[in-house]
Order: structure tokens, then sequence, then C-alpha cells
């Protein structure tokens, strides 16, 4: 599947903005009284956090490709 430079940009950017939703549930789950508790949801969004990471580095460079391809 083929996507634009644009398309591309605009992914990156809502994955980047997830991503910073994510880091702070976690910084909140992990500064809670007791964040034993909150122990699966923590590692959901750090999964979660992981995944979009590779999905950002990948789009990263499906983005360099395009402007090597375009220059």
């Amino acid at each position: 599947m083929e996507f634009t430079e644009l398309e591309l940009t605009e992914a990156k950017r809502q994955i980047d903005s997830t991503l910073h939703k994510l880091r702070e549930t976690v910084k909140t789950f992990e500064g809670k009284d007791n964040p034993g508790r909150y122990k699966s949801q923590i590692t959901l969004a750090k999964r979660r956090i992981t995944a979009f990471e590779i999905s950002l580095a990948l789009i990263k460079r499906e983005i360099d490709e395009l402007k090597k391809g375009g220059a």
C-alpha cells in the first residue's frame, strides 16, 4: 500500500500525540498511592508505547525514502 508524504506526516503527528498521552497515563498510574493496583494498566500502556514507537520509526523511514526518491 502506498501513502503520500502528507498522509505519513499526519499519521506521525497523530501517533506523537497519542504517545504523549500514553506516557502521561503511565506517570499518573505510577504516581498513585498504590501503583501495584494498576499494574495491568501500566503494562498495557507501556506495550502500546513500544508499539507506537516502532510505528513511528517505520513511518520516519518511509518519509525519508520518499524524500530521497523525490529529490
